[in-house]
């Protein structure tokens, strides 16, 4: 494993009253998790959120993990300036990278005809072109390395896309058409470095419990359904998807595939390209039933 990583992960900035008085819950993300997996194998960190408090306590946290070397960068990922600065920053400090993993990401939920432009803007902006600046920032450096690796995101809804989550569905689509297609130009190019497209299944994160909602979406009723539905199936820890990250990184896998239920739907989606959801509504309802 190279020692010099580079994860940028993203906390929302709209978390619910739960969320600001639990500061331990924004930080259970796949993010953290990934820093503290790969402090315990002894690679150095450069760290990068929009929560420099949060930033703070996690640095310390995997400082006692084993990463001998550990920096934290400010960035708003949506802000193209503070990507590039991060790129530059982050080099000088570690004199190099081998990794740059791509994790920041928000949630909306509503309706197509409930979602106005400026939030789907907002979350494409963060989503979609975050992990398109931050490649492209980082890729004269990573190129440079005899041996170097891309990890974008994406998401289970990069390869179904459910009622409700149009924008979202979107953004991770893309992220997976942008990744696939950038994987084989440097394969052409014999380029050293590697790219990995992650699509995780039911982690249990706060990505729905932080998510915001459309401006047309008014019954809080079918919000707290939408959460319900996600924690039914959000059985993955984040630390099992760390590990499950690593291991792709180390066998170059092009795609990763997090927990059974996004194989699952993977193959769902390949024998009924049409017909995927209609399956997976039953079984979301009973999933959801059995936990009543």
């Amino acid at each position: 494993m190279p020692r010099k990583i580079f994860p940028t992960w993203s906390w929302p900035d709209d978390c619910d009253p739960w969320s600001r008085r639990r500061r331990d819950g924004c930080c259970q993300c796949i993010g953290r998790a990934l820093a503290l997996e790969l402090a315990a194998r002894g690679c150095d960190l450069a760290l990068a959120d929009r929560d420099e408090a949060g930033l703070q306590a996690v640095a310390a946290e995997i400082g006692k993990a084993g990463a001998t070397k550990v920096s934290v960068h400010r960035v708003d990922v949506s802000e193209p300036g503070q990507i590039e600065a991060f790129a530059q920053n982050a080099v000088a400090a570690h004199g190099g990278l081998n990794i740059l993993i791509n994790n920041a990401g928000v949630a909306l939920l509503g309706q197509f005809t409930e979602i106005d432009q400026a939030q789907m803007e907002w979350l494409m902006n963060i989503n979609f072109w975050g992990v398109v600046r931050s490649t492209r920032a980082f890729m004269p450096h990573l190129s440079q390395r005899p041996e170097a690796h891309i990890v974008n995101l994406s998401s289970i809804f990069g390869i179904i896309a459910p009622p409700g989550q149009s924008a979202y569905a979107a953004a991770k689509f893309a992220v997976r058409g942008f990744s696939e297609s950038l994987r084989h130009e440097l394969a052409t190019a014999k380029s050293p470095v590697k790219l990995s497209v992650v699509h995780p299944g039911g982690v249990a994160t706060n990505i729905a419990r932080n998510s915001r909602t459309g401006v047309g979406m008014t019954d809080n009723a079918r919000r707290a359904q939408s959460i319900e539905r996600f924690d039914a199936v959000a059985k993955t820890t984040p630390k099992a998807a760390a590990l499950r990250i690593i291991e792709g990184i180390e066998k170059n896998q092009p795609r990763i595939l997090i927990c059974n239920d996004a194989r699952f739907m993977d193959l769902l989606q390949r024998f009924r390209p049409a017909t995927y959801w209609s399956v997976l509504q039953r079984r979301i309802e009973k999933a959801m039933n059995a936990g009543k």
